[in-house]
This record gives structure tokens, sequence and C-alpha cells, in this order.
């Protein structure tokens, strides 16, 4: 297979990224807000671990459904505003929850269906996200970009703690007002910019069809690509582990300290994640990407493990840290490594299915975490539990060392998918020109799509 030609990014590509880079951290900061207020607010009415993890799961669903047929609009329409159409509904969202809390008739479902409409709307937002950078920036600079756009998402992680100061300042409707200005920033950084348009590709040309034939020729063309393939089940493995122990880290630290503390701990772990992609957006990366994923995948397992311990608040303040670091690492190689070796008029597709085929793990781990923190290991290491004169007597027994149990089975079992990666000769050969020929970079053409 022949590569085509392309034109390069624009002149100015990196500032119109960083534009949009800003308005999209503005924006994921402020949700974060409302998402843990939330949160809070549902473990506090309800008081059940099944019951917040359960929301996370059931509103995760419509995203992940919606994900083939987002790759195709964001690769037959203008991706800016596709992002901006995933903005609007997402504030509306914020909107109605913020009108309900003010007259004191909010409800656990009404969080329900607004989650899952802004679930939905979401899975638009990423893929024209992701296939916007390399319309922007050059190849070499993939590595370092996308580490920016993690540190951006990990910036988000303060947003526990801001909530946690503002919340006794502006109470709950005013926490969510600010994610709505954010919303509203992020909305005019995008009107701001101009985004080139992909030039055409052969297998653009081959995925050209109906709806649902470009929606379906994101598998398409991963079932044609080996390495990709083996790529993207290593990152369901990794979602799945990832998501069971994101659903229960609140649980966790409340088991054992207080609300005002677990913003705190929030801020300590995402000072580590902003570390990793601080680090990713100067260094870039290992010269081979998959080099990244697999090497960091191991040693956050590592860092999870050590999460169970004991129920210190200062054994979270180091783990969380060091294990959030590797996040952008892992998964800015990984991006990098599908901007790469995808044409640019295909790309929405490839990523929306890529999103949907690594997540659809999450809402399985949703659905468990709970059960097992309530049911299973969470009485198991009670004082008199099934484990507790063996393992407990190593970590502990009562609130919260059931969760403490699961954290430490995910750490060992990351560690395991990464070493079965390394032992993957077609996962390990992902970058290799040898064994399928890299897409150039996505290309842009000379005229800009207006504003």
């Amino acid at each position: 297979m022949t590569q085509p030609q392309h034109a390069g990014p624009p002149a100015d590509g990196y500032r119109t990224f960083l534009k949009i880079w800003l308005g999209q951290l503005v924006s994921t900061i402020g949700s974060g807000l409302t998402g843990f207020v939330l949160g809070v607010w549902v473990l506090q009415e309800t008081g059940s671990t099944t019951q917040f993890a359960l929301i996370a799961a059931a509103t995760s669903i419509p995203g992940i459904l919606m994900l083939p047929f987002a790759g195709a609009v964001v690769d037959r329409f203008d991706r800016r505003k596709v992002m901006l159409f995933a903005d609007v509904v997402a504030a509306l969202c914020t909107l109605t929850l913020a009108l309900l809390f003010a007259r004191g008739t909010l409800e656990v479902w009404h969080i329900w269906i607004t989650s899952a409409i802004s679930s939905a709307a979401s899975s638009f937002q990423h893929p024209a996200y992701s296939s916007i950078i390399p319309l922007l920036v050059p190849r070499e600079r993939l590595g370092k970009v996308n580490g920016l756009v993690q540190t951006g998402q990990s910036l988000a992680i303060f947003s526990p703690v801001i909530a946690g100061a503002l919340i006794g300042i502006v109470g709950v409707p005013g926490v969510i007002a600010i994610d709505l200005a954010t919303f509203a920033f992020a909305a005019g950084m995008l009107l701001l910019v101009r985004v080139p348009r992909p030039v055409a590709s052969a297998a653009g040309a081959q995925a050209k069809g109906s709806i649902w034939r470009e929606a379906a020729y994101g598998w398409t063309y991963l079932r044609a690509r080996g390495p990709l393939l083996w790529l993207v089940g290593l990152f369901g493995l990794y979602n799945f582990f990832v998501a069971m122990v994101s659903v229960l880290i609140l649980p966790l630290i409340l088991s054992f300290t207080s609300v005002q503390v677990a913003s705190v701990l929030y801020a300590a772990g995402g000072c580590g994640m902003v570390a990793g992609g601080l680090v990713m957006s100067s260094w870039g990366g290992p010269k081979r990407k998959i080099d990244g994923v697999l090497g960091f995948m191991a040693l956050g397992g590592l860092f999870l493990f050590l999460h169970g311990l004991a129920p210190s608040p200062w054994l979270i303040a180091a783990m969380a840290p060091a294990f959030l670091s590797t996040v952008p690492v892992i998964s800015a190689s990984a991006t990098a490594i599908l901007q790469m070796r995808v044409p640019g008029d295909v790309l929405g597709r490839v990523f929306a299915t890529v999103g949907m085929l690594s997540r659809m793990s999450a809402p399985v781990a949703y659905f468990l975490a709970g059960p097992l923190a309530d049911r299973v290991f969470g009485p198991m290491m009670r004082p008199g539990g099934a484990l507790a004169g063996s393992l407990g007597a190593w970590i502990g027994t009562g609130q919260g060392r059931g969760i403490a149990v699961i954290f430490m089975i995910c750490g060992v079992a990351l560690a395991a998918a990464s070493l079965a990666g390394w032992l993957n000769p077609h996962l390990r050969r992902v970058e290799d020109p040898e064994a399928e020929p890299l897409a150039a970079p996505a290309p842009a053409e000379a005229e800009a799509v207006p504003a």
C-alpha cells in the first residue's frame, strides 16, 4: 500500500490548537465541579455505593452506543461545529439540573437522564477533538501535543477541591452556574478559530455510503489491521480496571476520612496527573510509543496495588498522584499511534470505534464495582469475615477494606495485561513500517473551513 501525498498542517495550526485546547480545558474543569458535587449528593442521599456506581454505568452506555454514528458525523461535517453542538447539549443538561436543584425537586433519576444525554453528546466531542489535532500540528509534535491535551484533562481533577471551596460560598446551584459559564467560554474559543478539512484518501473513498456504512467503517478499518486491533483490545482491559477503581476511589476515601479531606486527596491525585501530562508535553514520550503504553501500564498497576495497603490518607496522597501520573503517558502514546496510522478523512470514525470498543468494558466494571464492594469483598473483610484472618491481618478489616482488596486485584491485573502485551509480537510491532505502512500525517487543504 502506498502512502497518499498530502498537504501539511497550516502555519498557524499550533496557535489554533492552543485556542481550542484552552476552551476545552476550562470547560472540563467546570464539568468536574458539577460531577463532584452531584456525586457527593447521591452518596449522601442514598448511602449506597451500588447506587453511586450504577449511575456511572447507566449514563455511560448511551455515549458508547452513539460513538460509531458520532464518528461518521465527525468525518462528514466541520469538526469544530460538531464540538460546538456537543457543548451546547451538555450545557442544556447542566442548566436543567441547576433549575431542579434550586426548586428543591432534584431526584436521583433526574441525574440518570441528564447524564445519559450528556454522555451521548460527549460521544461526538472526543473523536472530533482528537481528529482535529493532526490537522493542525505536524506528526513529530503529536506526542507532545497529546501530552498537552492530557495535561488539560488532568487539571479537571482539581475540580473537587475547587468545588469543596465553592460549595460553602455559592452552594450547589452556584457551582453549576459556574459550570455553565465554562461551557460558554469553550464555545467562544471554537467560534474564534478555523479548522482545515482533511484531504480525501483512498480509505475515505472506500468508506463512503450511507450513514450506516460509514458508521461501520471504523470497525472495518481496524479489523483489517491486526496490530491496531490488538492495541484496542489492550485498552479495553485497561479501561475496565481503571473504571473499576475510579468509581470506587471516593467511597474508599470516605470510608476513613471526611469529604473535605477527600477533595484535598483528589487535588493531590490531580497534581500527579498534571505532572505526567507536563512531562509528556515536553518529552513527547519514548521513540516507540508502544513502549510508553506498556511500560507505564505496568508501573500504574504497581501503584494501584499499593493503594490498598492501609486505610491512610497519607498513603492515598502518595499513591494516587503516582498512579495518575502514568495515565497521560499511556493515553497520549496510544493516541499518537492512531493519529499516525490513520488517514485524516476517516480518523473520526476510527477514533469513535476505538472509543466504543475500549470503553465497552467500563459499564461492566461500573455494574460490578458496587456489588463487589458491598456484597462480596466488603463482608469478607469485616471482623470475622472470610478474609479477616488472612488478608485482613495484613491490610486491616472493617469499612472500606473490601474496596481496598479490589484496588489490589486491579493493580495485579494491570501489570499482567502489560506483560501479556510485551509477549504479543503483533502488538509490539504496531508501529513498525515493515508490519504495515504508516499513514501520512492527517492532511489539511489549503483553504480552511469558514468560521
